[in-house]
């Protein structure tokens, strides 16, 4: 059955209080009022550094048991540094860190290459062959962390949950059948990505379910998304999800910097609900 998941790429921007959220709401109580407003957050604090079980933990508590997701943005350490390559130890530390802890409230994880980094196909193969496909093989994934998560290691899962995965690739050497078809072979999604013009764009659809970020649309991260453009957007997941078998959609706004991101995240989860 087709699903609509519409929330931020991250929720905690001080530039948000008084704006989005109200001057007498804690801080602490941030999370749990956007996952109030939204039923899904795109967790991008994973991307920047290693969390530990406990932070998980108090994310899972935080927003409600049921009909709520998070999105998980791989760590910029696999990805921008060692660039997908002998990364076992790093995707250890990564699923050790404690998104185990997470379990039904497990959304897809998101993978961003840099943009400096080609296409290269057998890399790419090889690291989707080694993503975990369930809260199992996170498990065991995880058991390959080492001696860096000195805040603690969590190995077993809460419970079992299929995990899925996104990649948004930015250098245009990605923008071929022969990247789509490797999506396609291990069941990972193209994210399609709205950069302003500044990066490639394309609506390949690869899998069951569709991922889209919306960065701006006339100025990274910065730009509001009109109505007309709401509109827009909202005919396209619409059409998305409703073709084929029906496919669930994520959707995430990244134009935090002048405070869009909540209100066009709003906007857009009502344009969905009422198409």
């Amino acid at each position: 059955m087709a699903a609509a998941f519409v929330g931020t790429s991250g929720y905690d921007y001080p530039a948000w209080r008084g704006s989005f959220y109200p001057p007498d709401v804690p801080h602490r109580d941030w999370l749990a009022f956007a996952s109030r407003i939204f039923n899904s957050i795109e967790l991008n604090g994973t991307f920047y550094s290693l969390k530990s079980p406990a932070v998980f933990e108090r994310w899972a508590s935080e927003v409600p048991e049921a009909g709520f997701v998070f999105a998980i943005k791989g760590g910029r350490f696999i990805t921008h540094n060692l660039k997908l390559r002998n990364c076992e130890t790093a995707l250890g530390n990564f699923f050790a860190s404690g998104v185990l802890a997470l379990g039904r409230k497990t959304g897809p994880f998101l993978w961003q290459l840099p943009a400096t980094y080609r296409f290269q196909a057998e890399r790419l193969d090889e690291f989707m062959r080694s993503l975990p496909r369930s809260s199992a093989d996170g498990a065991a994934v995880a058991r390959q962390h080492d001696h860096r998560l000195r805040r603690g290691a969590m190995v077993d899962a809460v419970e079992f949950v299929r995990y899925h995965h996104a990649f948004e690739v930015r250098h245009p050497s990605y923008f071929c059948d022969e990247f789509y078809a490797i999506l396609r072979a291990h069941g990972c999604a193209f994210v399609i990505a709205d950069t302003a013009g500044k990066f490639a764009y394309s609506e390949a659809i690869t899998t069951d379910f569709v991922y889209v970020r919306l960065h701006g649309s006339t100025a990274l991260y910065a730009s509001d998304y009109d109505d007309a453009e709401l509109e827009s957007w909202a005919a396209k997941i619409s059409g998305w999800m409703h073709g084929g078998n029906g496919r669930t959609a994520y959707v995430y706004f990244d134009n935090d910097a002048k405070v869009h991101a909540p209100h066009n995240a709003m906007q857009l989860a009502d344009l969905l609900e009422r198409a």
